[in-house]
């Protein structure tokens, strides 16, 4: 089973190793924070709930990045307040893209999953910046979307989100592409069963659960564990890092994606009208 290291060890960081830990997605997770002990606190606490919940991963805790060293995959989370500070803090700007270098001397092969609502921009500079291939960054957070809105759609048919397959494109909140048109209820075509001003109306609906919360992002990110694992077979959403290749400057946005051991293998475009292609294109042009 893999190693999986967790940079952070405040509310999102514990909520991921606690949920790796519960689906037993990785042989060992290595929770890090340079803050005290609250990262060996944490795998502590995790532990003893092991024979409760019948879970067999390893979960340690340290205050030093080496112990990425060896890690599959490292998730990048939030960083446990100090005491007398005001709480948990995402890893962003020039600070997190310092962390991304010095992990990548550490892991140079490992898997980066970026798990905060902040991380699309962090992806974008990995890759720009420090040469990262895209196929070994992805941001997670846009899976917790996607499943927000789902389960809004699901909610507006009243059926459940399991029935549901929708895709999300973009850069939420203000530039997201729902798929409409190759979206599906219960292997319908949903189109047939919901009308366009409706569709409007949840379009704006969706874009107003961003950001998701740490419950939804934690979920998020350990399905992309999942799926890099050969866990799940199904496709996922992911901030994916820009392809200048083409000569033509782009973002980082939300694409479905299916993917393998290495990170990502491809992303799954889903049918798009004229209008969401277009729609699409200035998302992620700069």
């Amino acid at each position: 089973m893999r190693e999986v290291a967790i940079v952070g060890a405040g509310e999102l960081g514990g909520l991921v190793a606690h949920a790796l830990a519960r689906r037993n997605s990785a042989g060992v997770v290595r929770l890090i924070d340079e803050s005290g002990r609250v990262a060996e606190g944490k795998a502590l606490d995790i532990s003893q709930a092991a024979p409760i919940e019948g879970f067999v991963t390893a979960v340690t805790g340290s205050t030093g990045l080496s112990a990425a060293a060896g890690a599959d995959i490292v998730v990048i989370a939030d960083r446990a307040g100090n005491p007398g500070t005001p709480g948990d803090t995402i890893w962003q700007g020039e600070e997190a893209l310092t962390l991304i270098r010095q992990l990548n001397a550490i892991a140079p092969r490992a898997l980066f999953l970026c798990a905060g609502v902040s991380h699309r921009e962090l992806v974008e500079r990995s890759v720009r910046e420090l040469h990262i291939p895209r196929a070994r960054i992805l941001g997670t957070a846009s899976e917790a979307f996607a499943a927000a809105a789902t389960a809004i759609v699901a909610l507006e048919i009243d059926v459940s989100p399991r029935e549901v397959a929708l895709s999300v494109l973009g850069v939420p909140p203000d530039q997201i592409v729902i798929a409409w048109e190759d979206a599906a209820v219960a292997g319908f075509a949903l189109t047939g069963v919901m009308i366009e001003p409706i569709r409007r109306q949840l379009t704006r609906r969706i874009g107003a659960l961003w950001p998701v919360g740490p419950y939804a992002l934690a979920a998020a990110a350990c399905t992309v564990v999942d799926s890099v694992s050969g866990h799940s077979r199904r496709s996922v959403t992911c901030f994916v890092g820009p392809d200048d290749q083409a000569g033509v400057r782009t973002r980082a946005a939300a694409l479905p994606v299916r993917l393998g051991p290495g990170g990502l293998v491809e992303v799954v475009m889903p049918k798009l009208s004229g209008v969401e292609r277009v729609a699409l294109d200035n998302a992620m042009m700069l």
